[in-house]
């Protein structure tokens, strides 16, 4: 069974935190027994009844509340779930200790304390769960790894941020080498890894997101390559993008099962040191601490990804901002008006409703840079799989637009 959370975390060679939040915070304190662990809470007014639910967690020398800078709380806000938030409030560094087997073990140590507080979500209001994600940022990534690969159950996905595959260390010192160099396993040796973390489980396992900047001296690339490997491993898929576009500084990459659908997909930022990338601008977090502003919102990317909401339409690329001033309030009558107007209206609005690998496999629409589009109006539609279902109307032989017939 799936649960709908989404979990973000931090990593281990961060240096002193820095207030960033101004000294207000919109979180909940939640009393329980979490292994050590707090747990914080945003509960959106807009998420009623079988709402997400997306769980945060900070990085190295940060707490709950300075995480909020990522923009989870106004993506909830809009799209309608909760967010939870654990903290370490000590440790190394107050580091969540993701190279620890007795921390990082399906049911002991902190993973079972962060699946507590999923649980302690859904009694406490009802939130859908089928729809848990997780996302972690740096040793919070490698944590998202090992709740992913341990309660497989428990997430239908996660979110890694400037973090590092399942079990790429299992001492502190050890998680230095991975930082700083990765590990040479095969996509096999990777996948078997997790694979081994719930072995009696036999059911589908959750999607992944991977997200790096390339000047990230605090974890080192390399570690981005080693989650796609050991994730497409995990669901048997190959190595080879099937999809690959340029967002700006970013490099997105897909990789999809037979069906079509987005299992695995990356994110890699040109200049980017360690953080989460935010986009300001655009609404999306605000600067700080390892929360970087590079015009790139990677939770509502991850938040697209995982289907907790639909992408905003595109703006209009050519509007009319100054309409004729003086149009013509007596223009010349038809001088040879047709009395006997064609019987035949024209071609007749059709609409449809399906998936987006099903409009694209019925020839409505096509396969963009890893998104559906419809064919004519290349409207975006959403993620090319079958989770994103859209309605399309066909207006003229073969030109279709998103929504339906008037």
């Amino acid at each position: 069974m799936k649960r709908w959370i989404l979990i973000t975390l931090l990593g281990l060679g961060c240096t002193a935190e820095v207030d960033t939040t101004g000294g207000t915070s919109a979180l909940q304190s939640v009393s329980g027994s979490f292994s050590g662990l707090r747990m914080y809470k945003y509960v959106s007014a807009s998420a009623g009844p079988g709402a997400p639910l997306v769980v945060a967690m900070h990085g190295c020398t940060m707490s709950a509340a300075s995480y909020e800078l990522a923009g989870w709380n106004e993506l909830a806000d809009e799209w309608g779930f909760h967010v939870v938030y654990p903290e370490q409030p000590g440790g190394t560094n107050k580091c969540f200790t993701w190279w620890d087997r007795a921390q990082t073990s399906r049911g002991s140590g902190e993973a079972l304390g962060i699946k507590r507080m999923v649980d302690r979500m859904i009694a406490d209001h009802g939130v859908d769960p089928s729809r848990v994600y997780v996302t972690g940022l740096s040793a919070g990534g490698a944590m998202t790894a090992v709740m992913l690969a341990a309660y497989p159950d428990v997430f239908a996905g996660g979110a890694v941020m400037s973090g590092l595959p399942y079990r790429c260390a299992s001492s502190q010192s050890e998680a230095y080498t991975c930082m700083f160099s990765g590990k040479n396993l095969s996509q096999n040796q990777w996948a078997e890894l997790a694979l081994d973390a719930a072995p009696s489980y036999t059911g589908p396992m959750p999607r992944l997101s991977v997200w790096h900047g390339t000047s990230d001296y605090t974890v080192r690339d390399i570690n981005a390559d080693g989650l796609v490997l050991q994730w497409t491993g995990v669901h048997g898929i190959d190595t080879t993008a099937d999809a690959t576009e340029t967002l700006g500084s970013a490099t997105h990459r897909t990789y999809t099962n037979g069906a079509g659908d987005a299992l695995v997909e990356s994110w890699r930022i040109a200049g980017m040191g360690h953080g989460t990338p935010v986009d300001p601008a655009r609404a999306c977090g605000r600067a700080g601490a390892y929360v970087l502003d590079v015009a790139l919102c990677s939770s509502r990317e991850a938040g697209l990804f995982f289907g907790l909401g639909e992408p905003a339409p595109d703006p209009d690329p050519d509007p009319d901002p100054d309409p004729d001033p003086d149009p013509d309030p007596e223009p010349d009558p038809d001088p040879d008006p047709d009395p006997e107007p064609d019987p035949d209206p024209g071609f007749t609005c059709v609409e449809s409703n399906a998936s987006n690998y099903a409009h694209v496999q019925a020839g409505r629409a096509h396969v963009c840079s890893g998104y559906a589009c419809a064919n004519g109006s290349d409207q975006r539609m959403g993620l090319y799989n079958t989770f994103y279902t859209a309605w399309l109307r066909e207006v003229e032989a073969g030109y279709f637009e998103v929504g339906r017939c008037p």
